[in-house]
């Protein structure tokens, strides 16, 4: 039962996965938006420039009617004026389809911003398989549409068989008018007649920009399963990575282990930690940790040091503190300058001895380590 809930679809879309479906041009999309939105404008476009529009439509079919002898048997001329007229029709459309075209691009950017997607351009053959086909038109989604359909037609052909009536005495007073007068009144009563159907609309969007919304979330939604194979997917399965650390780790590890032969001493706890230091007078300014580790490490760095005749020196407090302050690659603390230079000095003193021959040095004792870098120290 557990692994069947992880595979419901009931947690929401990850970001994601929202992108991923952006890329495809999978957004939330309203007709009724779009619809909405081009016949408002059109309306508007019909309130502001429709005397103008029908000003210059009256002129270019004044001048299509007239005709003169000479334009009778020139065919030339009949084309220069069929040119002229087509361009001047096409200046006065422009702000008004410009205005629609403006309305057809902003509307669908209210639900999902601005988008442009080649991949959902293109063609995608299993849309062609019958079957598919069938299960989309016996679909929720194919019901919705179908009551929307229904619905639309209801309450546009209702409104405007309401406008109608309530204005057939002005369309019937048309007949008495003269005829640049009812003209403008046909353009009167068709623009609010056009703008009160289209207001109307406002219903239908108010009921499917919310639809389409909840809609599109409804497929964004994904499963347990899919949440954790995506974050598998975006930050690493976590055994892999772990295997990644190990060996990382371990070629670290390697890399410091072929430094302790390089080392001028070692420093040890003498079986809790251990700390490789290596020193060269005119290269650097302070002695530097090659090596630490501590248990099994620690162990390790000894045989090394033992295996390439390395000086070990057990000094507990300094081993401490090189252990947990100094860093490995760095320079030691300027605070363990002094006991480091004691240690220093005695394997300088032990190689002359192995060298020369003489009075064997002692090992230093009771080295100047601060309280505040001895970690047992501290805890006292």
């Amino acid at each position: 039962m557990a692994d069947d809930s992880d595979l419901e679809r009931t947690e929401p879309a990850s970001q994601r996965r929202i992108e991923q479906a952006r890329e495809k041009g999978q957004v939330p999309r309203s007709r009724e938006l779009a619809t909405f939105a081009v016949l408002l404008a059109a309306g508007g476009g019909l309130t502001l420039m429709g005397s103008g529009l029908m000003h210059s439509m009256s002129d270019l079919m004044r001048l299509g009617l007239q005709l003169d002898r000479s334009a009778a048997f020139d065919a030339s001329l009949m084309m220069s004026r069929l040119q002229q007229g087509s361009q001047d029709m096409l200046v006065a459309f422009v702000p008004f389809m410009l205005v629609m075209l403006v309305a057809a691009l902003v509307a669908p950017m209210l639900l999902s911003g601005w988008l442009f997607s080649a991949e959902a351009l293109q063609p995608d053959f299993g849309r062609l398989n019958p079957l598919k086909g069938v299960a989309r038109m016996l679909s929720w989604h194919s019901l919705a549409e179908l009551v929307k359909a229904i619905a639309k037609t209801v309450l546009i052909g209702g409104v405007a068989g309401w406008v109608i009536w309530h204005q057939k005495e002005a369309l019937m007073a048309l007949a008495t008018q003269p005829l640049d007068v009812g003209v403008a009144s046909v353009g009167s009563l068709a623009a609010s007649t056009f703008l009160t159907i289209v207001g109307s609309m406002i219903l239908l969007v108010a009921i499917d920009v919310p639809f389409q919304l909840w809609e599109h979330s409804s497929k964004m939604k994904m499963s347990r399963e899919e949440l954790r194979q995506e974050a598998k997917e975006m930050e690493g399965d976590p055994q892999i990575k772990a295997r990644i650390r190990a060996l990382q780790r371990e070629a670290a590890r390697r890399r410091m282990m072929a430094e302790v032969p390089k080392a001028d001493v070692i420093v040890t706890n003498p079986t809790h930690y251990a700390v490789a230091l290596r020193y060269q007078d005119k290269k650097m300014s302070a002695p530097q940790v090659v090596a630490k580790g501590s248990q099994l490490v620690a162990a390790r760095i000894r045989e090394l040091g033992l295996e390439h005749n390395i000086p070990i020196v057990q000094t507990p407090p300094l081993a401490r503190a090189l252990y947990r302050h100094a860093e490995l690659g760095e320079e030691i603390p300027a605070a363990l300058y002094t006991a480091v230079a004691e240690v220093l000095a005695y394997v300088y003193q032990l190689r002359r001895y192995r060298s020369e021959g003489g009075n064997a040095p002692q090992a230093p004792k009771n080295l100047p380590v601060p309280p505040g870098l001895d970690p047992e120290a501290e805890a006292a």
